[in-house]
């Protein structure tokens, strides 16, 4: 026989987050994510245009969680010109990942800070 079910699904519990909620906390991650990565490009490859990169990635994260982005410490290692781009290309993927999230939010600084960065990995993947 059926027997109807006596206790709330697992579902049910834990705490419920507004859409936007939910799209903030994919852009930070999305932004601390290429945060990671543009990093890793200071280390091996070191521009004044990484570091700003850098400092608005971090200030973006701050105002979307309302605190600082944990950051790893970069590894050492070689600058072979492979581990570059595929560096570049995985910022260049982050980048886009943010751009749509940020677009979906409406987030227009997002969106322009996202856009900008792809365009800047992008010139080093096609010169």
């Amino acid at each position: 026989m059926y027997e109807p079910i006596r206790t709330k699904s697992v579902h049910a519990h834990g705490p419920h987050r507004s859409r936007e909620e939910e799209l903030d906390i994919r852009l930070a991650g999305h932004f601390t994510a290429l945060l990671t990565v543009t990093d890793e490009l200071r280390v091996l490859a070191p521009a004044a245009a990484l570091d700003d990169a850098a400092a608005r990635l971090a200030l973006r994260v701050e105002r979307l969680l309302g605190h600082s982005p944990l950051r790893a410490a970069p590894t050492t290692g070689s600058v072979a010109p492979a581990r570059l781009a595929a560096l570049h290309q995985r910022a260049h993927m982050l980048a886009g990942q943010a751009l749509v999230v940020a677009t979906q939010r409406g987030d227009a600084p997002s969106a322009a800070l996202a856009a900008e960065r792809m365009h800047a990995h992008a010139g080093f993947l096609f010169p």
